[in-house]
């Protein structure tokens, strides 16, 4: 077949890593149909090569075109000559003493950008599961008082190659892919099931002021042929961006996790300032008509139990008023502390209190344990604090 020279192509474009071309990795399967048609494959064989290179990407999690064996070696040539498969930069990697894993991932730098993005990605192992805290934009464009992450300004949107890349990077990490190897420190699930297994988007930013990108990053997640992931192992989180709400359900299909923390307006609009947008009583309506949910798709409301602030028993009692009609379990969050922040997290028989009035009105209202508190990647905790974190690297280097 004759091949041509590829196109730039703007939705792989910038490349993950600036060396080899613009990486594959992170890719639609609409993109590498793009890729291969720019190269010059027929028309009638788009449908097959996509599938080869996506069960390669990310079933296989192939670091080279080479290692495709079942993909020509004229085509394998082509694809390395133009494209690569290269992973984001872990600029730095941080192990806690509970076997949480935080990475900070740095992409290569877009139009406009003097340098890479840099987001951070956090992996949690339990016994049963091992969730992955993926980034949806570098930095947030929210000022929640009680959170890390809302002190660093929005600086962009993620691309759906980025957010993508980050489970694979993550799965490279941590022996996730067939034919890799897990590492020795740190716990991991048990043997036999997968390391990643969830993935929440609790990370940096907004999800849902990154809807399309989030959207397609999830059908990549789920798609049955690659990562795998079921979608009820998908959870999106957020502080309350209505409009999105039902498309989320409907078009991603998604677990919905809301960032709640109040039950009365006045106190919302201080924690979560978008409460003063969509007010208690518009969000929970939207949750209410959201797609899919039932008791076996229940809504998750987060819920970070702050001293004196947010954690009496009326307000637990009045949490269940409102809930009243939707399908919710509640997560409770203990307040992990951060430099500056100033709240306090409540104290545990306040927590147990406030836990047993909630399940006691029929609500699952599981105590969230904090994890990753150590390298500051528990709940509320992230912020790429990039200089401390690069010369960290550079002292374990020397």
């Amino acid at each position: 077949m004759d091949l041509i020279a590829a196109p730039a192509l703007s939705t792989l474009a910038p490349p993950l890593q600036a060396a080899g071309g613009p990486s594959l990795v992170g890719a639609t399967r609409a993109d590498l149909a793009e890729a291969l048609t720019g190269i010059g494959v027929p028309a009638r064989e788009i449908r097959m090569r996509t599938a080869q290179l996506w069960h390669w990407i990310y079933f296989r999690g192939a670091t080279s075109f080479d290692e495709m064996a079942n993909v020509s070696k004229y085509l394998r040539a082509k694809l390395a000559e133009h494209f690569s498969l290269a992973r984001p930069e872990v600029a730095a990697e941080q192990i806690s003493a509970d076997g949480t894993r935080k990475w900070l991932i740095r992409f290569a730098p877009r139009d406009g950008e003097a340098k890479g993005a840099e987001v951070e990605c956090v992996y949690i192992p339990e016994s049963d599961r091992g969730t992955l805290c993926v980034s949806s934009q570098v930095g947030c464009t929210l000022t929640c008082s009680f959170c890390h992450t809302g002190t660093q300004h929005l600086v962009r949107n993620l691309t759906t190659q980025e957010i993508v890349a980050q489970a694979v990077v993550a799965r490279d990490r941590i022996g996730d892919f067939p034919g890799l190897k897990a590492p020795e420190n740190g716990l991991l699930p048990a043997e036999g099931s997968r390391f990643v297994s969830n993935i929440v988007f609790m990370g940096m930013g907004e999800p849902l002021y990154n809807f399309d990108h989030v959207r397609d990053a999830v059908s990549v997640l789920a798609d049955g042929e690659g990562l795998s992931l079921s979608k009820r192992r998908i959870t999106v989180s957020t502080a309350g961006v209505v409009p999105q709400i039902g498309p989320l359900g409907s078009e991603a299909g998604a677990m919905l996790a809301i960032s709640l923390h109040a039950v009365r307006d006045e106190l919302r609009d201080t924690l979560v300032p978008l409460n003063r947008k969509y007010p208690l009583k518009v969000l929970l309506d939207a949750c209410k008509n959201y797609p899919g949910a039932s008791n076996a798709r229940r809504i998750t409301f987060e819920y970070v139990m702050l001293k004196g602030i947010n954690d009496s028993p009326a307000e637990a009692r009045e949490l269940v008023r409102l809930l009243k009609g939707i399908p919710a379990k509640i997560n409770l969050i203990p307040f992990n502390p951060w430099p500056g922040a100033p709240y306090e997290c409540s104290d545990w028989e306040r927590i147990e209190k406030f836990s047993d009035i909630v399940f006691n009105a029929g609500y699952a209202s599981p105590v969230r344990t904090p994890r990753g508190r150590d390298i500051l990647a528990a709940c509320g905790q992230l912020k790429s604090e990039t200089e401390k974190l690069r010369a960290r690297a550079r002292l374990a280097s020397d």
